[in-house]
């Protein structure tokens, strides 16, 4: 058995943040750019240490991702910055024609996704980004944990060739993970071994996951947990190895029911082995503004459902 612990939190935005300066650090191909908001994705570092390759567009969204895609076409790899609604909604025009349709090397960084959010409410909290994204061709879609995880995947896309999506947030939350841990695009990370249920968790989400298999295990129960940080490509080996053990599977993510990882998941078993499963996450609805913590559990994403999902999908499983 394995205990989680944490004696820090921190926002997976400062993880970005510390990953954009370090890999700029590592290679002068890097370069940053943002639609005024460098403070909230937490781009300062990378400005002040090489303010050369940092390059402020205002609020032009669309442009930002045009200019990017050029970029990329003298070598440069750019790394974009603004909210996953701006990121997304707002320009996905540009990022199919410029970016996805040419396999073009842009990095498209999405900070402040999902009801944690918070106050700004519905206008600004996208819980469709993952869909859209996932649907895109050629493009990765990367939603890590926690501030480690973040980091990590900041400096491990650049190495890769093409499209990525990195999907992260504002809350502080606890980072739980191990800042030496390698991180590889595509490969699900098992967190705790268990043989009743699978539950299969991506970003914030992940840590309510956790929470729940300590309350499981005290009723008898044996949860899987596998950390989904890369929903395409979707690491499906480690899902049906993990579902061919269970025999049932929970997801949980901050996003729509429709189009994200549970869709991805289930994609994957409808193909190869049909399996009981419930889902942990927004269902066909906007967010309201509100505080972060409070606005999971009104719309169902807490700890306490998690747990509510296992036992329902353990009641179909028997």
């Amino acid at each position: 058995m394995i205990k989680f612990t944490y004696t820090e939190k921190k926002d997976t935005r400062s993880g970005f943040g510390a990953g954009l300066l370090e890999v700029g650090q590592a290679n002068d191909k890097v370069v940053a750019l943002c639609a005024d908001l460098t403070g909230s994705l937490k781009m300062g570092d990378f400005k002040k240490a090489f303010p050369d390759r940092f390059y402020q567009v205002g609020i032009a969204e669309a442009n930002m991702m045009g200019i990017a895609a050029g970029m990329t076409i003298g070598g440069m790899i750019p790394y974009t910055g603004t909210f996953a609604n701006f990121s997304t909604g707002r320009v996905y025009d540009q990022i199919r024609q410029s970016i996805a349709y040419s396999e073009k090397n842009v990095k498209i960084c999405a900070s402040h996704a999902g009801l944690t959010l918070g106050e700004d409410g519905a206008t600004h909290q996208i819980l469709e980004d993952i869909g859209m994204m996932r649907m895109m061709p050629n493009m990765v879609v990367i939603n890590p944990c926690d501030f480690n995880q973040t980091k990590a995947a900041t400096i491990a896309i650049s190495k890769h060739i093409g499209p990525v999506y990195l999907r992260f947030g504002r809350p502080s939350m606890p980072i739980f993970t191990d800042p030496a841990q390698p991180f590889e695009i595509g490969k699900a990370i098992h967190f705790v071994e268990g043989y009743d249920v699978s539950i299969f968790a991506t970003g914030h989400m992940l840590w309510f996951a956790i929470e729940a298999e300590a309350i499981l295990r005290e009723k008898g129960i044996s949860a899987e947990i596998i950390n989904i940080h890369t929903i395409k490509p979707l690491d499906e080996k480690a899902i049906l190895d993990s579902v061919n053990k269970t025999g049932c599977v929970v997801t949980a993510e901050e996003h729509q029911i429709n189009g994200g990882l549970g869709d991805a998941v289930a994609q994957t078993m409808g193909r190869y082995n049909p399996t009981p499963m419930e889902y942990v996450g927004v269902n066909d609805s906007f967010g309201e503004s509100g505080k972060p913590l409070e606005l999971l559990g009104k719309y169902g994403l807490g700890t306490e459902y998690i747990v509510a999902a296992v036992e329902k999908v353990l009641a179909r499983k028997a």
